[in-house]
């Protein structure tokens, strides 16, 4: 904790900008949907600044159904970023070597974490196992594939997304990150593939 401590107290002098006009509120460029996991830094990747990311980290990047009579905190990050701070694009990006959709396609005994195995239940497992070979792959590469573009349909049933999907004021992106390799591929809509940036 030492080191992290230490790198917090030096941060105003790090920081190289000014941040004095981060005080008078925030405008986004997107939001950012992705893992809890420590492996997977937003601002490292995507080289954003200070106020450039709105990011939701939850395990696994699920994104739970929307349900305004029982909201979630993630239920209320998304629907603030984009009712709220008018984010114009949302990013779910999954990762290789996701402990929870490996869980969820392994079929692992969950029962010492009874909270992560009912948040895991978001996750569909037939989608993260069409393909019986997965399971043999330590990086759940299709499997975690297949759960960003089952996140970007649960994020079409919130009701600010999908108005603004009709009328162009939002954009989803589906990515996919390496962690072993640093590579970042993105869904195209017209082959159906994950590809390089």
């Amino acid at each position: 904790m030492e080191p992290l401590i230490d790198r917090a107290r030096a941060f105003p002098q790090r920081a190289g900008r000014d941040l004095d006009g981060l005080a008078t509120g925030q405008s986004p460029q997107a939001l950012f949907i992705t893992c809890s996991d420590s492996r997977v830094v937003p601002t490292l990747i995507t080289g954003a600044d200070p106020g450039d990311l709105f990011e939701l980290r939850t395990a696994g990047n699920i994104v739970p159904p929307y349900r305004a009579d029982a909201a979630a905190g993630e239920t209320a990050t998304i629907e603030y970023a984009v009712e709220v701070l008018g984010v114009r694009d949302v990013v779910v990006c999954g990762h290789s070597h996701c402990g929870a959709v490996g869980a969820v396609v392994r079929g692992d005994d969950l029962s010492v974490t009874p909270a992560v195995r009912s948040w895991l239940r978001n996750a569909d497992p037939s989608v993260l196992r069409a393909d019986g070979t997965d399971v043999f792959d330590p990086t759940v590469a299709g499997p975690v594939q297949r759960h960003v573009l089952a996140q970007l349909e649960q994020l079409r049933g919130y009701p600010g997304i999908a108005r603004r999907l009709l009328d162009g004021r939002v954009r989803l992106h589906g990515w996919f990150y390496e962690v072993h390799t640093g590579l970042v591929l993105a869904h195209r809509a017209d082959s159906g593939l994950f590809l390089p940036l």
